[in-house]
């Protein structure tokens, strides 16, 4: 499908499993995201621009690559912070932005009580991270309100996604490229994805 990766990397897919199983504690659960957010960052970002720059080794004077853009990071609170530290492991010269959303338990509806961006954003790499694309509200918020600040390069990394965030994303943003480790059946009533993970910030954070 256009703009959509599904990361099968064994790593992954491993830890997804344990993360699914409802007897993970929250402990191994925020270990297990991490890794797998560490990994998932690997695979979305294999593609940045990169321009050729000078280097001396110890030996002789060459030539290497560095990624054109700086990077930020934009998880979406609070459940996004769980994908944080493994992706600073990897990336530890990204920026870090935030973006907290409150969904509406009765109309679904994501709104934005707070967020802080690097600036200029126009000039950043910007991955949205969210473990979970259910509704796709949440996600579509956040890339509004990054658009509306000038966000020009954009892509969006999720553990878990439904068919029916993906299409929510799809009909508002079909040019941003999702990220995601799974694609699940469907959303129940409540909007919690189907076999999911339950509520992933609840179990980062064993509230």
């Amino acid at each position: 499908m256009k703009n959509l990766t599904v990361i099968t990397h064994p790593i992954v897919q491993h830890n997804l499993t344990r993360l699914r199983d409802a007897r993970t504690a929250p402990e191994d659960f925020r270990r297990l995201l991490s890794e797998a957010a560490a990994l998932m960052l690997y695979e979305a970002t294999r593609d940045l621009k990169v321009k050729r720059i000078p280097v001396t080794t110890p030996m002789a004077r060459t030539h290497g690559t560095a990624i054109a853009r700086k990077v930020a990071l934009i998880p979406v609170l609070r459940a996004g912070l769980g994908m944080m530290d493994g992706m600073l492991r990897l990336l530890p010269a990204a920026h870090v932005g935030f973006i907290g959303l409150k969904r509406d338990e009765v109309t679904l509806e994501a709104k934005a009580y707070h967020y802080s961006l690097p600036s200029p954003i126009k000039d950043f790499e910007v991955l949205v991270v969210d473990p979970m694309l259910a509704t796709g509200g949440s996600t579509v918020t956040a890339l509004d309100l990054l658009l509306h600040h000038g966000a020009r390069h954009l892509r969006v990394i999720n553990l878990l996604a439904a068919p029916e965030g993906i299409a929510k994303v799809r009909e508002h943003h079909p040019n941003i490229h999702i990220y995601t480790a799974a694609i699940d059946r469907r959303l129940n009533a409540k909007g919690y994805i189907l076999p999911g993970l339950g509520d992933a910030g609840d179990r980062l954070f064993g509230t």
